[in-house]
C-alpha cells in the first residue's frame, strides 16, 4: 500500500492548496468566465503525454540494453569456463571479474552516482585476464570473448546514458508549471458552466479532482523516467539481471 502512495509527494500537496485557495478567491471576487479548454490540452495534456511516453520508452530501453549485458556477460563467462587451458583456479577467477562486474554496474545504476571510474575498471579486468593468460586461450576463443565484449561495452555505455541524461528539464519545468497555473484557468470556467447558485462543493470536487489527477500523472512519469532508484511501482528490479541472479 504504501508504494502506491509514492506518486504522493510535496508537488502533490502544493498542487492541492492551490486548488482549494483558488476557488476562495474566484467565489470571494465574483469571478467567473468561458474559455476553451482545448488551451488547457494544448498547454498540459500534451507535453505530459509526450514525456510519459518518452519515460515508458526509456524503461523500455533499459531492459532491452540489461537482457544484452546479462547474455554477453553469461556467453563471455561459458568461453572463459570452456577453455581447456585455463586451470580452476584461473576459471573461477575471470568468473569473480565478470561477477564484480555485474555487481558494481547494478551499483552504478541505482546510485546518484554518475562517475564510471570504478566501472571502468572493473572491465579493464578482463582485457589484463586475457593478456596475462593469452598463451592459455586460442585465437578462436579470443575472438569470440572480444565480439561479446563488444555488446557488454555497448549495453553498459546505453545503460550509463540512460542514467545520466533524463527528459528534457525545460519541458518537465514548463509542463510542471501549467499544472500549478491549471487552476487558476479552470476554477472560474467551472463556476461559469455551473452556474453560482450550484453548491460550491462541487466546484471544488471538480477542480481538486482535475488538479489531482494532473500532478499525480506527473509524479509517475518522474517516477518512470529513473527506472532504477527503486522506489516507483514500474522501477527495473536490477536484481533479476545479476551475472548470477
Amino acid at each position: 500500500m504504501i508504494r502506491y502512495l509514492a506518486i504522493i509527494n510535496t508537488r502533490t500537496v502544493i498542487a492541492i492548496i492551490i486548488s482549494v485557495i483558488t476557488p476562495i478567491i474566484a467565489y470571494y471576487y465574483n469571478i467567473n468566465y468561458h474559455i476553451d479548454l482545448t488551451l488547457i490540452s494544448i498547454a498540459i495534456v500534451f507535453p505530459l503525454v509526450f514525456t510519459i511516453r518518452s519515460s515508458f520508452r526509456r524503461r523500455e530501453k533499459a531492459l532491452e540494453h540489461l537482457s544484452q549485458f546479462r547474455g554477453a556477460a553469461k556467453t563471455i563467462q561459458y568461453y572463459f569456463l570452456s577453455a581447456n587451458m585455463l586451470n580452476d583456479e584461473k576459471k573461477k577467477e575471470i568468473s569473480v571479474i565478470l561477477e564484480n562486474i555485474s555487481e558494481t554496474l547494478m551499483s552504478h545504476l541505482s546510485s546518484s552516482d554518475y562517475s564510471t571510474k570504478e566501472l571502468d575498471e572493473s572491465i579493464d579486468k578482463v582485457n589484463a585476464f586475457i593478456l596475462a593468460n593469452n598463451d592459455m586461450l586460442s585465437k578462436s576463443v579470443k575472438d569470440k570473448i572480444i565480439r561479446f565484449m563488444n555488446d557488454l561495452h555497448e549495453s553498459i555505455e546505453n545503460l550509463h546514458a540512460i542514467h545520466t541524461h533524463r527528459t528534457p528539464v525545460s519541458l518537465k519545468a514548463y509542463c510542471l508549471i501549467f499544472i500549478y497555473i491549471f487552476p487558476l484557468i479552470y476554477t472560474p470556467t467551472i463556476i461559469n458552466k455551473i452556474g453560482l447558485d450550484t453548491t460550491i462543493w462541487i466546484t471544488y470536487f471538480v477542480v481538486i479532482l482535475s488538479e489531482f489527477i494532473l500532478i499525480s500523472l506527473y509524479n509517475i512519469q518522474d517516477h518512470m523516467e529513473y527506472p532504477f532508484d527503486r522506489e516507483g511501482l514500474d522501477d527495473i528490479n536490477l536484481d533479476t539481471f545479476k551475472l548470477n541472479r
